[in-house]
């Protein structure tokens, strides 16, 4: 077998797949990148267990066959190469593949194949997902999951629609982002599933960069099949019971204050800088004024006013800066409504004119 590809499809299609290629894995064939070539075309395939990527290579070959190769090195060696079209070709004998671009000649070991698992397929008439609202929603919501493994069922977002509307929510117990969407003629049929973050975040990043108007998922028993024109990328499903998401957002609040967003987000973090080693962020409403400030004592301290619509008692909150960050910058619109009930008790920031997206945060208590 022998196959002929140009260096920069070479290079783009490695870049995708050898993502989940594992560098710290047990098993070394999932350090890999697997190619494929037979009377379909060719496929390049990378996989960590809990999240899998496969994509066609436009190439020309003769023959097919299979061989595993070191994802990492062969993408370096990749994006090295100076010639315009590369030429692959295992050598059984030899048990390496040889590469050759150019003036430029390599051979590479290949990994042993035979514990390199097999790729989901998908089953059935799939849901279809408009990708701007598959993409819009994930960038807003899964920054709310956690990275803690200890506790896997946050790690995740979880993904409901029915109809034409399409829900997705994300906690890691100190925040909690809700997004609703609308898709115009439905998705095709009912889906809920917790989908890890992780997974979801690569599957937005490889829609933002292509073309396609839609994505195509396929729940299993265990997993989720997603594909986007010639990528198609599989994720384990989350085990385990999601909170109620609907039981943690108040119903009402003492104080809905409407900020001007991008000030508001440039306030904080200018302020922000001298919220370190854990130190809070300290939001502090006063009739018409609002004043954010922050103390590390080793380091120094700084607050910053802004006008603010608010009327009432003065209150004092204290918030995680990253988070109020984040919350901040994932509303739409011009200007965000902060919500409040008491020092104590969670904030919310979310649109003007709707409540299509929620992002709750925890306050910080903070030091009288």
């Amino acid at each position: 077998m022998k196959l002929s590809t140009k260096r920069q499809e070479l290079v783009d299609k490695l870049a995708v797949v050898s993502r989940v290629a594992s560098n710290r894995a047990a098993t070394q064939s999932l350090s890999g990148v697997h190619l494929a070539a037979g009377p379909e075309g060719v496929t390049l395939r990378a996989t960590d267990l809990e999240m899998g990527i496969e994509t066609a290579l436009e190439a020309e070959v003769d023959g097919q066959g299979e061989f595993l190769l070191p994802g990492r090195l062969l993408s370096e060696v990749s994006r090295s190469l100076a010639g315009e079209v590369v030429e692959i070709e295992p050598r059984s004998s030899e048990r390496d593949v040889e590469i050759t671009c150019g003036g430029s000649s390599f051979h590479l070991r290949t990994l042993p194949a035979d514990d390199f698992p097999a790729f989901p397929q998908p089953e059935g008439e799939p849901l279809r997902i408009p990708a701007p609202a598959l993409t819009e929603t994930v960038e807003v919501v899964a920054r709310a999951a956690s990275r803690d493994d200890m506790r896997p069922v946050l790690t995740g977002v979880f993904v409901s629609a029915s109809g034409n509307e399409m829900t997705m929510v994300a906690t890691d117990s100190y925040r909690l982002a809700f997004r609703r969407t609308e898709v115009e003629g439905g998705i095709g049929g009912d889906l809920e599933a917790n989908i890890p973050a992780r997974a979801l975040r690569e599957l937005g990043r490889i829609l933002s960069a292509g073309s396609e108007e839609t994505a195509e998922v396929s729940l299993l028993q265990n997993q989720a099949v997603f594909r986007a024109g010639t990528v198609i990328l599989n994720t384990r499903l989350i085990d385990g019971q999601f909170p109620n998401y609907k039981q943690l957002l108040p119903e009402s609040y003492e104080h809905d204050v409407r900020l001007p967003r991008k000030e508001f987000y440039e306030v904080t973090r200018r302020v922000s800088q001298l919220a370190q080693r854990n130190a809070p962020l300290k939001l502090a409403l006063s009739p018409g004024e609002l004043t954010i400030s922050a103390e590390t004592p080793e380091v120094g301290d700084a607050r910053e006013s802004m006008p603010a619509a608010f009327e009432g008692e003065p209150l004092e909150i204290g918030f995680n800066p990253e988070f109020l960050k984040d919350g901040i910058d994932s509303v739409e619109g011009d200007e965000v409504l902060l919500r409040l009930i008491s020092p104590l008790r969670p904030g919310l920031l979310q649109p003007v004119d709707n409540d299509d997206f929620r992002y709750l945060v925890m306050p910080i208590r903070l030091n009288v």
